[in-house]
């Protein structure tokens, strides 16, 4: 599905997502999920919600321009974020948002266009057999 909003140049816009692969500034990504940040993209080990650790989002607290909210895309369903992961993410001063990964996709580039600082887990959604 094209998803692509009228975004800024050089922030990160998901073109399109589907089983399996997302489209990301252009760039295909296959069988992997991704860490979305406003100026980049990065593959990402977490392939489902249970892999997810304050670890595995350790990336979106290091950047050198803050997010003020992260999107956790869940694959499927939107599924419950520990709570302990939360509280890590909020002492970072990040709110996080759990939802499917196709929300993810679609409110991230919203927030893209808006020129928010945000950021985007998104698990890939699993390959149609």
């Amino acid at each position: 599905m094209d998803i692509t909003p009228s975004i800024p140049g050089n922030k990160t816009v998901v073109n399109s997502y589907g089983p399996g692969r997302f489209k990301v500034s252009h760039q295909d990504y296959d069988d992997t999920s991704l860490a979305l940040l406003p100026e980049s993209v990065q593959t990402w080990d977490v392939k489902d919600i249970q892999d997810l650790t304050v670890e595995s989002l350790s990336i979106f607290t290091k950047l050198d321009e803050p997010i003020e909210v992260l999107l956790i895309g869940c694959g499927e369903r939107m599924q419950l974020i520990p709570s302990a992961i939360k509280q890590a993410m909020r002492e970072n001063g990040i709110a996080i948002e759990p939802m499917e990964t196709g929300a993810a996709c679609r409110t991230f580039n919203i927030l893209m266009s808006e020129g928010r600082r945000a950021g985007a887990a998104v698990i890939a959604l699993p390959n149609q057999t």
